[in-house]
């Protein structure tokens, strides 16, 4: 990673990184793929006046270049040598600090949210952005904190930042840099650099952020107090760069889950930068490409001979495995393996709208869930072979309207999301949705969840003509059901309509299994909802079945009537 200093089109190394990503030449993970396609794909609307970022490359390259004029203050081949910047880093330098808004040249972006396996120069990167953030993001009065829960993890940061000034006096000079024993510091504008250990004070205002290795937080405390300090700065930037955990009740998971929404598109945040390098579910990981597509720095900053060791150790010390695949393959080592492949759940979308199925047959699933929780209403349509999912959700305006829910809050805003006073849900709305479809739609069945439900559902008995099936949601009932469900949108049998809300709970389904081997859904943590996928294979269940005793009876002779 050494050499001198040259005058080098930085966003275009990193723009033709991603395009050899996206287009197989470099091999990398899923995650790392849709993080250069986002990039692309954003390239292209901003051509359109009504996109509201472009991409600046001036000031991707002012990033990239800074980066350039810091020196390595480890290792024997590179302490006090220039840094020169891999495609990779590049492109994790470039992005994120070169989209700015159209409307007044501010930075986009205000997360960055970056795992990286061990020994790839992650901390490097950090000491760079806060130096850059400090001293060259023209912020009078900066303040830039490298955070963490112990003194030590602080100083992985903050220890070569400080180094880095030590050992380049022409760039201490030049920016005025003052060097502490733990503080860094520019008097002509109280500018500061500091590390930072637990939960700071609410007086902080910080310009950037550094959390390293967020893994080890049990609590969002620190994150969230530098985040709402950020109020008082034009562009601040909070940065988390991380190796993957063993936790995922720590809050690294939750901000680790929701940039991979992002990244495939289940979640929409314009603020948010990410890229995960790890391997894919189906790669084997005792193969030695695995290793080098987790490891971008591979045979650069962390030698080949290392990661064979590593690889060498997991596959004959049992014990050791699942941290070496952690630490060195970025697989978080405590997590349900996610069941929808989103890939060809995006494939399932057409162009449909639930009024071109009037007067067909219908078949209904319901989860109430709790009167504070999302409920769905899916409603399922065949023709042949082929079948089509809407989906109705529920929610009260007190859960809406959390600051933590801002994804609510858009859904409501499009349409998707019912929002009923109070805070309770009002399961009135979704009866009368209910009964306003049994008018348009031939409602063969609605296929319900116990829980919660008794009350209603015998309302609603009351008013309809068509059948309503309890289903409790026991492995034993539901195992197969998924399987049928796993089977039709993995064939392409299955469409639906891009319904945002329902691509989100799809990517939140982790799947469990009982020692008989029944499989069941669920989900990683309470936020994530899946009640829309679950009401699915309850109407899909019901619609299996008519078709499967259809079958029957047309093949010994006998014509539904």
């Amino acid at each position: 990673m050494a050499g001198k200093s040259t005058n080098k089109d930085f966003a275009t190394i990193a723009n033709e990184y991603a395009r050899k990503v996206v287009s197989g030449k470099i091999i990398a993970c899923a995650h790392v793929r849709n993080a250069c396609k986002r990039h692309l794909d954003d390239l292209k609307e901003s051509r359109k006046k009504s996109y509201a970022y472009r991409f600046d490359k001036t000031a991707a390259n002012r990033i990239c270049t800074f980066a350039t004029m810091m020196v390595h203050v480890k290792g024997r081949e590179w302490a006090g040598k220039r840094i020169t910047l891999q495609p990779w880093q590049c492109f994790l330098l470039a992005v994120p600090f070169g989209w700015i808004r159209k409307s007044d040249g501010l930075r986009r972006f205000r997360e960055i949210y970056d795992e990286i396996p061990r020994k790839n120069g992650k901390s490097v990167l950090g000491a760079i952005i806060g130096l850059y953030m400090l001293c060259a993001d023209g912020e009078p009065g900066a303040e830039v904190y490298a955070g963490a829960t112990s003194e030590k993890q602080a100083w992985e940061v903050f220890g070569p930042a400080r180094q880095m000034c030590l050992k380049n006096p022409g760039f201490t000079s030049h920016f005025g840099i003052g060097v502490c024993a733990k503080s860094l510091h520019i008097l002509n504008n109280a500018s500061k650099f500091e590390p930072l250990i637990g939960r700071p004070g609410d007086g902080a205002s910080p310009h950037c952020a550094i959390v390293d290795e967020y893994h080890e937080h049990p609590t969002p405390e620190l994150y969230d107090t530098m985040l709402t300090g950020m109020g008082a700065r034009s562009q601040p930037m909070l940065v988390v760069i991380t190796t993957a955990g063993t936790d995922n009740s720590h809050p690294c998971y939750a901000k680790r889950d929701e940039a991979i929404k992002v990244l495939n598109g289940a979640l929409q945040n314009d603020t948010l930068f990410s890229v995960i390098y790890s391997v894919d579910d189906d790669d084997d990981w005792t193969e030695p490409e695995a290793w080098w597509k987790a490891n971008p720095n591979a045979g650069v900053s962390i030698y080949k001979d290392f990661l064979e060791a590593r690889r060498s150790e997991a596959m004959t010390i049992a014990s050791r495995q699942n941290i070496i695949k952690c630490k060195h393959l970025n697989v978080w080592s405590n997590t349900g393996s996610a069941w929808i492949n989103m890939v060809k759940w995006a494939q399932c979308q057409q162009d449909i709208a639930l009024e071109d199925f009037i007067g067909e047959k219908c078949w209904v699933g319901v989860d109430l869930a709790s009167k504070v929780d999302l409920t769905a209403m899916m409603l399922m349509f065949r023709r042949g072979d082929e079948y089509y999912l809407f989906g109705k959700y529920y929610l009260p305006e007190s859960t809406v309207n959390l600051p933590e829910n801002s994804h609510y809050q858009r859904w409501v805003a499009e349409g998707y999301l019912t929002e009923t006073p109070g805070a309770r849900t009002d399961y009135r709305y979704l009866m009368d949705d209910l009964l306003e479809f049994a008018q348009d739609y031939d409602i063969q069945e609605l296929a319900y969840d116990p829980r919660e439900a008794e009350m209603l559902m015998q309302e609603i008995r009351e008013k309809v003509t068509f059948p309503c099936i309890e289903i409790s949601q026991i492995p034993a009932n539901i195992s197969e059901p998924m399987k049928e469900f796993e089977a039709i949108y993995l064939s392409g049998q299955l469409h639906h309509n891009g319904d945002p809300m329902l691509t989100w709970q799809a990517s939140n389904v982790v799947l469990r299994s009982t020692k008989t081997k029944s499989y069941y859904p669920g989900k990683e943590k309470s936020e994530n909802k899946i009640d829309g996928i679950v009401a699915a294979i309850m109407a899909l269940s019901r619609a299996k079945l008519h078709e499967d005793t259809a079958s029957v009876y047309e093949s010994r002779g006998f014509i539904e009537l």
